[in-house]
């Protein structure tokens, strides 16, 4: 889920086009866009020899903003590991969990890490693929990766090559991970505008993939407008080399939210970011640039809207979604300024980059979704540190109580309630203070999700962080297991 991604050679972030060094010199960018996500302009900052002190910290005075590098965190949160970036200028994405293995996604590939121990993680493999941004779920012996970068061809050997090169590639990926130590790589499926992020919907015989992708142009081959629905792949389980694409349902058929002029500051729809699905309940959440939307997934080749809101006050670009337990409220994200900006400071406010808190009132096709507050951390970043809501799952906490957990790049995790959907409120956090001091950098908490027990970030720079929440709020979450999670297939968890 997720989402900074210099991608095919047309650049969806701030500002005018620029090449980047590192690992982005192979993701050129092209194409300037008011508030689309995405900051290739940005370079991951640098690691430090601090990285490794996971056990350190301390709790922040109010107003306070760390110093450079600090790990500090609330009292009901504890640091219990880190593993540092193999390469600290490679991006590191998004996490899917199976069994005692965390599968975190970087622009390079992905890593498979044993969390058997939580206090001792290991590495078990790690998977040269590039393609950004590789965001990954599982199922069985399958694993699934994103490609959203313009690639000479489907291998993993491939290289950056124009979007408006009818031979380039983009779609997914399928690798067998039935060895850990030596996943295979057996087929991939091109589809139009790639693959910016996916999501699982699991199926008794088939597996189908929602594949959410944006940004088309008319000098772009194999992603012309209007692109305004989804790709549905369908992978047989018995024979998953068969995978191919099988529908195009059209989501928008008016074509959106139409954005600038219209809205200032808000993002055209032309495509989804990225969906939340939960399969017990037959229901969908989009987050799709300028909309988002409720959908019936019923018939998993046909997905059918029943609602769809917009915001264009206070929110540029739909993000990610997350349904309560009960599924009667979702919490959409807005990332403004695409994951580059400073935007968790005292000029951007607290409604601009936060969540919104939404009930889902009625039944059936009669069902709406309605706002009820935003939800933005409430601890001052510094100008130099990315920070905007991002990607986050719900901590099954149990007794009626909504909360969750949430990366907020350089704003760190955060754990907040929603209960209340009029006044939601954090009650737990661990961050590191910037990376840098004297310019914007690009870091922070990627994801961070609860699983089993405990909270995994995967940090843009710093790595696979590993943290336990002890309060009375969320201690019902202990007793709850499972044998795998991919956040964006949420499961019913009672």
């Amino acid at each position: 889920m997720t989402s900074k991604h210099p991608t095919r050679v047309r650049r969806r972030s701030l500002g005018a086009a620029v090449a980047a060094a590192g690992l982005l010199t192979t993701l050129v960018a092209a194409g300037p866009a008011t508030a689309t996500p995405d900051p290739g302009d940005l370079l991951p900052g640098s690691a430090s020899s601090r990285i490794a002190q996971s056990a350190a910290g301390r709790e922040l005075a109010p107003g306070e903003i760390p110093g450079q590098d600090e790990i500090v965190h609330s009292a009901n949160v504890e640091p219990l590991a880190n593993i540092p970036s193999a390469d600290p200028g490679v991006i590191n994405s998004d996490l899917a969990f199976q069994g005692k293995y965390a599968y975190a996604g970087n622009y390079n590939g992905f890593t498979v890490y044993d969390i058997g121990n939580p206090k001792v993680p290991k590495v078990v493999s790690r998977v040269l693929c590039p393609g950004g941004q590789n965001d990954v779920s599982v199922q069985g012996d399958l694993l699934f990766l994103s490609t959203d970068s313009s690639r000479s061809d489907d291998s993993c050997n491939s290289v950056s090559q124009p979007a408006t090169e009818k031979s380039s590639w983009e779609g997914i990926k399928i690798f067998d991970i039935k060895d850990k130590k030596n996943p295979k790589y057996i087929k991939s499926v091109e589809t139009n505008c790639g693959s910016h992020t996916h999501t699982l919907v699991p199926g008794e015989r088939d597996i189908y993939l929602y594949v959410s992708s944006y940004s088309p142009s008319e000098a772009f081959p194999d992603c012309q407008p209007p692109h305004d629905g989804i790709s549905v792949i369908k992978v047989p389980k018995k024979n998953p080399t068969q995978a191919a694409v099988v529908a195009f349902p059209v989501l928008f058929p008016d074509g959106g939210n139409p954005g600038e002029p219209t809205n200032p500051g808000v993002s055209k729809t032309t495509g989804c970011h990225d969906i939340t699905v939960l399969p017990a309940k037959k229901l969908a959440a989009g987050a799709c640039m300028g909309d988002g939307i409720l959908f019936d997934i019923s018939r998993p080749e046909q997905p059918r809207v029943i609602d769809r809101v917009q915001d264009n006050v206070n929110f540029a670009f739909w993000h990610s979604a997350t349904f309560n337990e009960r599924a009667d409220k979702v919490v959409f994200t807005d990332e403004l300024g695409g994951g580059g900006g400073a935007t968790c400071n005292e000029a951007t406010g607290p409604n601009r980059g936060a969540d919104g808190v939404y009930d889902i009132t009625g039944r059936g096709d009669q069902r709406k979704l309605v706002f009820r507050s935003y939800f933005k951390i409430p601890r001052l970043q510094a100008d130099t540190e990315n920070c905007v809501a991002h990607n986050g799952s719900l901590i099954p906490a149990g007794g009626g109580r909504d909360i969750m957990v949430q990366a907020w790049y350089q704003g760190g995790v955060s754990v907040w309630d929603f209960t209340d959907s009029t006044r939601p409120q954090e009650i737990g956090y661990f961050e590191r203070g910037p990376l840098t001091t004297d310019r914007l950098g690009l870091g922070g908490s990627w994801s961070a999700y609860y699983y089993n027990g405990h909270i995994y970030s995967n940090d843009i720079v710093k790595g696979l962080d590993v943290l336990r929440i002890d309060d009375w709020r969320t201690d019902g979450a202990k007793r709850v297991w499972m044998d795998r999670l991919n956040v964006q297939s949420q499961p019913a968890y009672h």
